[in-house]
């Protein structure tokens, strides 16, 4: 992570403040951002209209975004000091993106708001009055509370937004109109309180922060009406869905098993369908010798497995170019390591109790799960391993 000060951008709608500002923030608005180079000199200028009189700094984390998001930021940076940056290289996700930007912030107050111009920043001087006067902990921009809006959502994205927020009291405990907003502000010392314990998952870090904290948490809703994209492309598709239905999952279960086994698992379960369906396409209707249909279909399986866990159950970490090979190369040597460690178990667990009943069963589950954990923990580490820094886990 790194952490930068400077530059002017060429967008039409520029701060209109150039001289820096040295005074220490009060304020720091945290936007995550990636592919937002056309937005970032609006966004500053809009904070720049709204800010007045409060001691305010915006600090941008971008994730490498191939538009020259960074770049932009960096340009604005170097005419106004209330301009800063993280760039963060081999890591990717709002949640995680706002988590180092709160961190990356001293403010004693720190706000979070989209790039995309959608949240309503006109509202922030009326969330950090109430926070300050309250003595709450968190203010939260809502568009489900008496005089918020969604604006102009389809039904199919209504229709998610309230599945999602039905699916979040399974563990949340808190009356929250909207734990699916993205905008809200929060005392700097709350984020210190809970960060380590955060998921990081996905984009829900509202959610996240309320289900993390140790103790029923002070807050308030104030209304607003979400706003149409202004440039841009939205975010937002079934990888979304994903990775909440993980977050989720990494908040019930996570103290028991890692949360990236539960997908991997999954995937693997798959994984024996596509072996059986190939086995049977080879052997029975080719009439072509076991081994060699049992060869293809292992792995055409490992490859199967491969591919959507790349896709989904480390999809932060994903794997492109020439690494797909490499990775594909790992997995399939862990695998088929844990193939051998399968059969081992479950051979020495069969042969070792008397054979009868259903103990066969029990032996073939055994080695199945003893190489599953194999496999999983082999090839998070060698074929997706850890990207540098960051709180993603």
């Amino acid at each position: 992570m790194s952490a930068e000060r400077e530059t002017p951008s060429t967008s039409a709608e520029a701060p209109r403040q150039s001289a820096p500002v040295l005074s220490v923030p009060v304020l720091s608005v945290v936007v995550p951002t990636f592919n937002e180079r056309e937005n970032i000199g609006a966004v500053t200028a809009r904070l720049d209209a709204v800010l007045g009189g409060i001691p305010w700094e915006v600090i941008f984390v971008d994730d490498d975004s191939p538009d020259g998001t960074a770049r932009a930021v960096r340009e604005l940076a170097a005419a106004d000091a209330r301009v800063r940056l993280v760039h963060r290289v081999n890591r990717r996700g709002l949640a995680s993106a706002s988590v180092e930007g709160m961190l990356a912030s001293t403010a004693p107050y720190v706000a979070v708001m989209d790039a995309d111009l959608q949240h309503d920043e006109r509202l922030l001087p009326d969330m950090l009055a109430t926070l300050r006067e309250d003595a709450l902990d968190i203010v939260i921009g809502s568009r489900h509370v008496a005089g918020g809006s969604v604006g102009n959502w389809d039904s199919d994205r209504q229709l998610a937004s309230r599945v999602a927020t039905r699916l979040s009291g399974l563990v949340l405990k808190a009356d929250v109109k909207d734990p699916m907003s993205g905008f809200f502000m929060l005392r700097r010392e709350l984020i210190d309180e809970v960060a380590r314990d955060l998921s990081t998952i996905g984009f829900k870090i509202l959610l996240d922060i309320f289900v993390t904290a140790k103790r029923p948490l002070r807050f308030k809703e104030l209304p607003y009406r979400f706003r149409t994209r202004a440039a841009g492309e939205s975010k937002l598709d079934s990888v979304v869905a994903w990775q909440y239905i993980l977050m989720l999952l990494d908040k019930t279960l996570g103290r028991y098993v890692p949360i990236r086994f539960i997908p991997f698992a999954f995937i693997g379960g798959l994984g024996v369908f596509v072996h059986l369906a190939v086995l049977w396409l080879i052997f029975d209707l080719s009439g072509r010798d076991f081994v060699v249909g049992q060869t293809a279909a292992t792995l055409v399986a490992m490859t199967f497995n491969f591919f959507l866990n790349n896709m989904f159950t480390f999809r932060d970490r994903r794997l492109r170019g020439w690494g797909l090979l490499r990775g594909w190369v790992s997995f399939t040597l862990a695998c088929s390591l844990g193939a051998v460690a399968n059969v081992g178990i479950a051979t020495y667990l069969f042969h070792s109790t008397p054979q009868d009943g259903l103990w066969w069963l029990l032996s073939a589950v055994a080695g199945i799960l003893v190489g599953a954990v194999w496999n999983y923990a082999v090839t998070s580490v060698y074929t997706w391993s850890k990207p540098a820094g960051g709180l993603v886990r």
